[in-house]
């Protein structure tokens, strides 16, 4: 019986033979489906998360404690955990990413990094990793692997690998200077919901213990949209001050904040780059190919503020994006 099947016979007990429908959501970056289920007035989500695949495990128990400590996160309803289907509150349609052309986009993003804050001061549960040495350098080889060899199908010199290893621990090393904290690691605009006047998170499952300014980065260095500079350098400040009034950091200055948040947007950079051609090479998908030559961009933007990355950045931006232009016209076709 194939999946889809299964799916409608988990839901039958739930909507008592009564009539509904069910419209495919487009998916996120994972192996996950989603549809929208509508019976009259009321709508609910129904995700399909194959057990086979992906580790339901951490949803479920993440799911539990982020709400109990008053996070807005799809409440799930029933759930056959044998076979990997859910039935999920629906928090609506419209994300931070439909509202960024808003007037109010500067408040909305500072009600998320006060958010992030409190996000941040979660103390650290199961199923939660550790940003660690080794963690940290399996993301930094996906950009190598899937975006370098994979995608162009390039080799790297003798000269290059030594650029790349000595780049890898200045930003290792910074990752590794900095408070940890609760991370959510996708903070971003596709992964923020705005529903009934309350910021609601999705995608909560890979949270993580790790540096204090990740997902600062991921949403204020957001890979789907840049923010104006001046706006950016604004928020950046309302962060400092918001960060140390939670006691997230003690002891550091603007100057030395601003480093951690440059370098760990260009670790993750790197690593989203390299997901953006995995998800092309290997699940398939297209779409995300067209965020690969801004994120590359920012990594060159911010290398050039600090003397540590210079290299980095000029391979990036003499050999590593002139490629990729090419290689997504040839092999995307756009």
């Amino acid at each position: 019986m194939n999946r889809f099947k299964s799916l409608q016979q988990f839901l039958t007990p739930h909507f008592n033979d009564d009539e509904y429908q069910l419209a495919a959501i487009t998916g996120d970056a994972s192996f996950r489906r989603y549809f929208r289920l509508n019976r009259g007035q009321d709508s609910y989500i129904v995700m399909d998360s194959d057990p086979q695949v992906l580790d339901n495990t951490p949803y479920i128990e993440l799911n539990k404690v982020f709400s109990e400590h008053g996070f807005t996160l799809p409440k799930i309803l029933h759930a056959d955990e044998k076979q990997g289907f859910f039935l999920l509150s629906d928090l609506g349609n419209t994300h931070l990413a439909d509202l960024l052309g808003d007037k109010e986009r500067t408040n909305h993003y500072k009600h998320l990094i006060n958010l992030s804050a409190q996000w941040a001061k979660m103390p650290p549960v199961e199923h939660m990793k550790d940003f660690d040495r080794n963690f940290l350098e399996f993301e930094l080889s996906i950009f190598l692997e899937w975006l370098v060899e994979g995608f162009l199908a390039l080799e790297l010199n003798d000269a290059t690998k030594a650029t790349w290893q000595s780049s890898c621990e200045v930003l290792i090393e910074n990752i590794l200077a900095q408070p940890t904290v609760t991370v959510h690691r996708d903070f971003h605009s596709r992964n923020i919901m705005r529903s009934n006047q309350q910021w609601a998170i999705i995608d909560y499952q890979d949270a993580v213990q790790g540096p204090v300014c990740y997902d600062l980065v991921s949403l204020l260095r957001d890979c789907y949209f840049k923010l104006p500079h001046d706006e950016l350098e604004y928020l950046l400040k309302h962060a400092f001050a918001e960060f140390k009034q939670q006691g997230l950091i003690k002891d550091v200055d603007f100057s030395e904040f601003t480093q951690w948040f440059d370098l760990t947007g260009v670790q993750r950079h790197l690593k989203a780059a390299g997901i953006f051609c995995r998800l092309n090479l290997r699940d398939g998908k297209l779409g995300y190919m067209n965020n690969v030559l801004p994120t590359l961009r920012y990594i060159v933007d911010v290398s050039k503020e600090h003397r540590a990355l210079a290299e980095l950045g000029s391979w990036i931006e003499q050999e590593i994006i002139p490629a990729t232009q090419i290689a997504i016209i040839e092999r995307v076709g756009s």
